[in-house]
């Protein structure tokens, strides 16, 4: 069923443009708090945000739109999306709510909303909320003592980085280690350079002077080449990126150069082996992973499981299988040991436990497979279905058969711009150029 508002990952658009406006953000919060109102108990909502400038309009309409049906609200500021889901469940709240959108620009928010054990709505939750938009919710507004009531909470940050810092080994001390970490001007420009510090490194910040607009602005997991930069200018053993808001991380070794997510789970799945604690005798990616990553899982006696792209495709294979380690190549990782969601923070403070462990360079644990080609490519079309078409079927079907069994090739449809998405793979680097190369001209031709 095609739905109006609900994407891939919650509501998301321009603010203030065709779809997330403050009067839909309005009726989400009555329809997302009439549907998860269950008993008779005081109900409460936690809702965090990025630094966006459109955050304060979107969380007042929200706010209004939950204290009109009779919930309580929490308003936790900055935050990670992370933190949101945490928050939610320890604080015994029956939604949680992020104003995000994550690693977009600033003129774009979304709104992603959490059940009470901190994990995202299914899709016929969604549903649901979405046909009670369109309704008249009316007849269903609180009155007098029942209307809900807002307040802030200070704490919350404080709350987060003891959370964060109790996912280590007892007596982690990163004292000796220095550390860049640029926050993208985001949701962890507070919590992430604290967390790091209270763990005993000496934290060089950048990415943390948010002023509305200049959120993943040139900074952050989307454009790392300013913490190679500083990484390299400051002499650090690592660096660590996060985008807006703070689910996701890649991070940079002390030589400058980048380590994907692919590479953060191969580190972690390993070391997780090695000390008896990955559950499953494996972890989940997704069909972008590369090859190199899969290679050195089986060197591992690893299962390497494959899921669609998007999180909650990684966590129901995570779920499926039994893993407690799952993500994808943009640092969108998942350690269900402690968290319901992509953790940046929490990712890379895995990593840090084991440079400050082995005391190995950051080089040494990370850089240990050698990545496969690959190259990602995206194809405008200005109408129609160019993947249907005959000539670019026996075009595909044609280099797929040249790339050999070895090699991988994903093509698929953007799910919210006209783009055909083309990623190849193989130990090729020459083939896989040309048949990303031939593929991307047939569909040209066929648009």
């Amino acid at each position: 069923m095609a739905r109006k508002y609900f994407g891939t990952d919650g509501i998301r658009g321009l603010a203030n443009g065709e779809k997330l406006t403050p009067e839909l953000a309005l009726k989400t919060g009555m329809a997302t708090g009439l549907t998860f109102k269950r008993g008779e108990h005081r109900h409460r909502v936690v809702i965090g945000k990025d630094t966006r400038r459109s955050g304060y309009m979107i969380e007042n309409a929200l706010t209004a739109g939950f204290t009109a049906v009779g919930m309580d609200v929490f308003l936790l500021g900055p935050m990670p999306t992370p933190a949101v889901a945490m928050l939610t469940r320890s604080m015994r709240a029956d939604l949680g709510v992020m104003i995000s959108a994550s690693h977009n620009s600033f003129e774009d928010n979304g709104i992603k909303l959490f059940r009470p054990d901190g994990f995202k709505l299914c899709d016929e939750l969604e549903e649901k909320i979405e046909s009670l938009i369109d309704s008249d919710l009316t007849p269903r507004l609180s009155q007098g003592e029942d209307i809900g009531r807002a307040k802030r909470i200070v704490e919350a940050g404080t709350r987060y980085i003891e959370y964060a810092k109790r996912t280590l080994p007892r007596n982690t001390d990163f004292t000796g280690l220095r550390i860049v970490v640029d926050c993208a001007n985001g949701a962890a420009y507070n919590v992430a350079p604290e967390t790091l510090w209270e763990l005993g490194a000496e934290v060089i910040s950048i990415g943390v002077s948010p002023n509305g607009f200049n959120i993943n602005e040139g900074c952050g997991s989307t454009s790392p080449e300013l913490l190679s930069e500083k990484v390299r200018e400051t002499r650090a053993d690592i660096g660590i990126a996060l985008d807006g808001d703070a689910d996701r991380v890649l991070i940079v070794d002390e030589n400058g150069e980048l380590v994907d997510g692919d590479q953060l789970m191969g580190v972690i799945a390993q070391s997780w082996q090695e000390r008896g604690i990955l559950n499953g005798n494996g972890i989940a990616a997704t069909v972008m992973s590369n090859l190199g990553l899969e290679r050195f899982l089986q060197g591992l006696n690893l299962k390497l499981d494959r899921a669609k792209v998007g999180d909650r495709y990684v966590l129901e294979s995570m779920r499926e299988n039994g893993f407690n380690v799952g993500g994808e190549q943009s640092g969108h990782i998942i350690l269900s040991d402690f968290t319901t969601t992509g953790d940046g923070l929490v990712a890379a403070l895995q990593v840090l436990q084991v440079v400050q462990a082995t005391g190995k360079s950051v080089s040494q644990i990370c850089q240990i497979y050698d990545k496969v080609p690959q190259l990602l490519y995206n194809v405008k079309f200005s109408g129609g279905a160019p993947l249907d078409d005959a000539q670019v079927k026996d075009t595909i079907l044609r280099w797929e058969k040249q790339l050999g069994a070895e090699g991988r090739l994903l093509i698929r449809a953007a799910g919210t711009e006209p783009l055909i998405r083309i990623m190849a793979q193989g130990d090729d680097e020459v083939l896989v150029r040309q048949v990303v190369a031939g593929i991307s001209d047939a569909i040209e031709n066929a648009s």
